[in-house]
């Protein structure tokens, strides 16, 4: 088999659950070709969802290494910034970084919205919250979640 049929195999494995067999079909396409962002891409993939968040992102980081055009590699990097609970004082400031760049090759990446809004929440930058907030609802109206953080925001934080 070839190193796209590997990462196929891992794929579909990633989509089903079998996550094991899902890292070892990624592992055997990046033996096979180790200059694919794509591969290191759904490895990352596989370790975020098995929780092994270091591993996750150094390959979120050899995909951006190789295709710096990464969008989800970006948002998803920073997504586990934001939400482990295994650290202390999480760089939220990387993480802007990373949805920055996300939202630069996607302003419309409604999931990056959320994410940069959240994440200007934790650093207190609650009237840049909304603006993220408020472009998230422009474009998705009906998002209940955004629209439950904004209100949070409006009630609790900006007076």
């Amino acid at each position: 088999m070839d190193y796209k049929t590997h990462l196929d195999n891992g794929i579909h494995e990633l989509k089903y659950g079998d996550l094991d067999v899902a890292l070892e079909n990624i592992n055997k396409s990046i033996e096979l070709k180790s200059d694919w962002e794509i591969s290191y891409f759904y490895r990352a993939v596989v370790h975020q969802a098995m929780k092994n968040y270091d591993e996750a992102m150094l390959d979120y980081t050899k995909a951006l290494q190789i295709n710096d055009k990464m969008c989800d590699a970006y948002y998803n990097r920073a997504e586990i910034i934001l939400t482990r609970k295994d650290i202390e004082n999480p760089n939220i400031e990387k993480a802007v970084e990373d949805l920055n760049r996300a939202l630069e090759l996607d302003d419309k990446f409604i999931n990056a919205l959320f994410a940069m809004a959240s994440a200007q929440k934790k650093l207190g930058n609650y009237s840049q919250a909304l603006v993220y907030l408020d472009r998230l609802l422009e474009l998705e109206p009906e998002a209940i979640t955004a629209r439950a953080l904004k209100k949070l925001l409006l009630q609790k934080y900006i007076k």
